[in-house]
């Protein structure tokens, strides 16, 4: 081999060397690397299902971001609300940290003032505050992974609030300050 060609073959083998590395790779550089974002639900009050590429090409979709708002309605009441992308973004990065290949069974997404008032007065232990008033909260499972898994991924992002459910077979995440329950 000329030294033209050593070279070209070193970086040939090093280009392929980085590109197997890539497949494996810490979650958050999921959120930068690939070139769109799509996240699966499945909402358990509703029936709706659907796949939603939210992020692509650097930025969040208004169309896509509307879908989103539908399907995590207030259920009880039909009330739909703003869901922040940081909240979706969270959920892209816990499903590629737990490499699930299923939706997000959604018990709770958006909550209404209204709702949230009921759920307390029903005593839920509803947080007088929460994030779900504000579209920054969501209440989830997967089929194909544990409870324990599932929250203990949230919990490893450090990327908000991480509520442990298991006697009612759901974790809450939201984009709060980092606290846990």
């Amino acid at each position: 081999m000329t030294g033209q060609n050593s070279r070209r073959h070193f970086l040939a083998c090093l280009g392929g060397a980085l590109a197997a590395s890539s497949l494996v790779r810490p979650a958050a550089a999921n959120l930068t690397s690939p070139a769109v974002r799509t996240l699966a639900f499945d909402n358990l009050h509703t029936g709706e299902r659907a796949k939603i590429a939210y992020w692509a090409d650097g930025e969040y979709l208004p169309d896509a971001l509307k879908e989103v708002n539908f399907i995590l309605r207030d259920f009880r009441n039909g009330e739909i609300h703003a869901i922040d992308p940081k909240l979706l973004d969270l959920l892209n990065q816990l499903h590629f940290r737990l490499e699930s290949a299923e939706p997000f069974e959604v018990i709770s997404g958006y909550r209404s003032p209204a709702t949230n008032a009921m759920l307390r007065s029903e005593g839920h232990g509803t947080a007088t505050k929460s994030l779900h008033m504000q579209g920054q909260a969501i209440d989830i499972r997967l089929t194909d992974r544990k409870l324990t898994d599932l929250h203990t991924a949230a919990v490893s992002l450090r990327a908000g609030g991480v509520g442990f459910y298991p006697s009612s077979d759901f974790v809450h995440v939201d984009v709060g300050r980092v606290r846990y329950w």
